[in-house]
């Protein structure tokens, strides 16, 4: 028989384990603090068009959270006159931002009156935690490049955009960027293509124009992405896993003997 001293000590410690766990459970744990995208780079350009000005532009967001997608992200450009008079406006949704990447945009509006100035905002993200690691999404390789001048001043772009999964991706989004010999944004056009099978890169041509007269084009950088406001697609694809690096087998014939089981010393006398 247990003493009565010794029950009511136990009582009381059980009551005192209660309050804890009662305290820990109710205790809110650390909510992660996410950096906000950041506009890295915009520029735009305005040139006299039929129907009246043609305004165009490009920019690059930047996700610099590893572990997060930003979504449903919208990017607002406004053009106002030189009387501050708003002369153009446009919402444009953007893709997905990749976790710890970098997203390129570009766009184009057409105003009755010239703007003198032209801004672009974006809405706040979404943040969704990335179902993989950052390394898991890898970039979609571009190669065999051509950047043309053209008569009219614009520039013709051509491709081929790889896919380094192991599942086809049913549609992706390719950006080019036109830069001078000093790196500064010139401007930039975008294209689609569909159904990049691992293996079979597709072509792409897209155009850039509107870039005011006597432009000058040292680089071309040239990214793709998926297509949507969310991250699902990418998510898929990194889930469905990398496609092998070397996918030929040798054709020499192997060494005799292994060459690296062999260990060669020499002794002084």
């Amino acid at each position: 028989m247990i003493p009565r001293s010794r029950t009511v000590s136990l009582l009381a410690l059980c009551a005192l384990g209660a309050i804890c766990l009662s305290g820990c459970a109710n205790e809110k744990r650390p909510v992660q603090e996410l950096k906000p995208l950041a506009l890295k780079e915009q520029v735009s350009n305005i040139v006299k068009s039929a129907d009246g000005y043609a305004v165009t532009w490009a920019g690059v967001l930047s996700n610099a959270n590893p572990w997060h997608f930003g979504e449903h992200v919208v990017a607002t450009i406004v053009g106002h006159d030189a009387k501050g008079t708003e002369v153009v406006r446009m919402d444009q949704p953007l893709d997905a931002v990749p976790p710890g990447g970098s997203l390129a945009f570009t766009g184009q509006a057409t105003a009755s009156e010239k703007p003198a100035k032209v801004t672009i905002q974006y809405r706040p993200a979404r943040w969704r935690a990335a179902a993989r690691i950052p390394s898991a999404f890898q970039r979609f390789p571009i190669s065999r490049v051509q950047t043309l001048p053209q008569k009219d001043g614009s520039y013709l772009i051509t491709g081929y955009v790889g896919n380094p999964y192991q599942m086809s991706a049913s549609s992706l989004v390719v950006n080019a960027l036109l830069r001078d010999k000093a790196g500064k944004l010139l401007g930039g056009g975008s294209t689609f293509v569909d159904d990049v099978k691992t293996g079979s890169p597709p072509r792409f041509i897209l155009t850039v124009s509107g870039l005011p007269q006597g432009t000058k084009v040292a680089r071309t950088d040239i990214t793709a992405r998926t297509w949507g406001s969310t991250g699902r697609p990418y998510e898929e694809l990194a889930l469905a896993g990398a496609a092998p690096v070397h996918t030929v087998k040798p054709v020499t014939e192997p060494f005799a003997v292994d060459r690296s089981t062999q260990v060669v010393s020499e002794h002084k006398q």
